[in-house]
């Protein structure tokens, strides 16, 4: 659920207008519900009650601050990637008490950062990390708390770019190595081994490939401890899918989730980490931009956006589905239109949508994109030269811009010509 929806023959978020906030804004924008994502921030928090633990949004679906702020102030831990991600947190008011650092590559920066401004846990994934981060912690006199992330070597039946569990991935440490890791790790004054992680992938619409990666880390835990290592917290990751598609079946529900944590972990005693970002923050954002041209081609029909690639990639680099609604509520029963739905960069791979239907739609009109609030803006660039777009946050019916759009003096005067020219 969202709430994004039709009221009196326009869309509304929340209680704003979409087409109020556009000749106020401008177009394109991302749009951000609050009540969305508090609302699914809850699901998975009470998914997990009876249980210790902590559900850390991961930021790389959705690093404003804002946002941030909203699910901080209900209680949310933070899963960062990068050093900007962790000041990003921490600009936010996020505790360090509640930040998980995962990511293959932090650099020594960026582990003195964390351990000089408050860390819960690093997430570790190679032997080299790991090595690395016993110097800075002894460097700095302290001790750095960690959790391997182990490779279950699990198919997590995704899209090939975003599953992270098989062993061919460059995440974590293969599942099968792992005494041996923990073993090297005991034995670095620097580090305190308190748990496992684990991460399988992204948009996971089943079941089964959590339940068989928590199954080998519950054995892994059960083995770990019998060697004398003190494993008290488990990160499982998150990658539960979203209905991008309205059409299509719904992924399982946050409720049945946590079900299958408490059956397959619970008895372990350890506190849960989860780590969702897309089932938050997913569906409680859309893009928002206008047809400029309604283009007639020799066998279709193109509407040309003043939305791009660059400034929601998905649909180029995974072939991502995503729901296009006119803002002006169409008239029930309507004949629809086959239409290609591209931007206006100068690239063919600048495709939304092909052969897609949709009541007929002039030029100026509004369309929304569905469940772009998770890995859109976040992703978006400045290719050709367009400026990033807003970000707005609606609440009830109040709405702010949180990500102004920079004027074109503003992206061209970030660039240095050298006196020498």
């Amino acid at each position: 659920m969202d709430h994004f929806l039709y009221r009196d023959g326009v869309l509304y978020a929340e209680d704003v207008r979409v087409a109020d906030i556009a000749t106020q804004v401008g177009t394109p924008f991302y749009c951000y519900s609050t009540a969305t994502l508090a609302r699914h921030y809850k699901l998975f928090d009470d998914a997990l009650e009876g249980t210790d633990h902590l559900v850390c949004f991961a930021m790389k679906s959705n690093s404003n601050q804002a946002v941030i702020k909203v699910l901080g102030d209900l209680g949310a831990g933070m899963d960062v990637v990068s050093g900007g991600e962790y000041l990003r947190a921490r600009a936010a008011g996020i505790p360090g008490s509640r930040i998980v650092f995962s990511g293959v590559g932090k650099t020594r920066e960026e582990m003195k950062m964390a351990l000089e401004g408050g860390i819960r846990q690093f997430n570790v994934e190679s032997e080299p990390e790991m090595f690395a981060l016993n110097e800075v912690a002894l460097s700095l006199g302290v001790i750095a708390p960690i959790a391997v992330r182990v490779n279950p070597d699990v198919d997590a039946k995704t899209h090939a770019k975003i599953a992270t569990g098989k062993s061919e991935n460059k995440f974590g440490i293969p599942i099968s190595r792992a005494v041996q890791v923990y073993a090297m790790a005991a034995g670095m004054q620097g580090l305190d081994a308190i748990g496992i992680d684990v991460h399988i992938g992204s948009q996971l619409t089943e079941l089964e490939p959590f339940e068989t990666a928590y199954q080998k880390v519950a054995e892994l835990t059960k083995t770990l401890r019998a060697e004398g290592h003190d494993i008290r917290r488990l990160d499982l990751g998150g990658g539960l899918g979203i209905p991008y598609e309205r059409s299509n079946s719904a992924p399982p529900l946050p409720v049945e989730y946590g079900a299958l944590i408490k059956r397959t972990l619970g008895d372990l005693g350890c506190e849960i980490e989860i780590e969702p970002g897309r089932l938050i923050s997913g569906n409680a954002g859309i893009l928002v931009s206008k047809v400029i041209y309604l283009k007639e081609g020799e066998d279709r029909k193109f509407l040309i956006l003043d939305a791009a690639m660059n400034d929601l990639i998905r649909p180029s680099m995974y072939d991502a589905y995503h729901d296009i609604i006119p803002v002006a509520e169409p008239v029930p029963g309507l004949e629809t239109t086959r239409y290609d739905i591209v931007g206006p960069v100068c690239e063919s791979g600048d495709t939304f949508a092909k052969g897609r239907h949709l009541p007929p739609i002039t030029e100026g009109d509004l369309v929304a994109f569905r469940s772009a609030g998770a890995y859109g803006a976040v992703m978006s660039s400045e290719y050709n030269s367009r400026p990033l777009i807003p970000e707005v946050l609606v609440k009830g019916d109040q709405f702010a811009v949180i990500r102004a759009r920079p004027s074109f003096e503003e992206m061209i005067n970030r660039d240095n010509i050298p006196a020498w020219l």
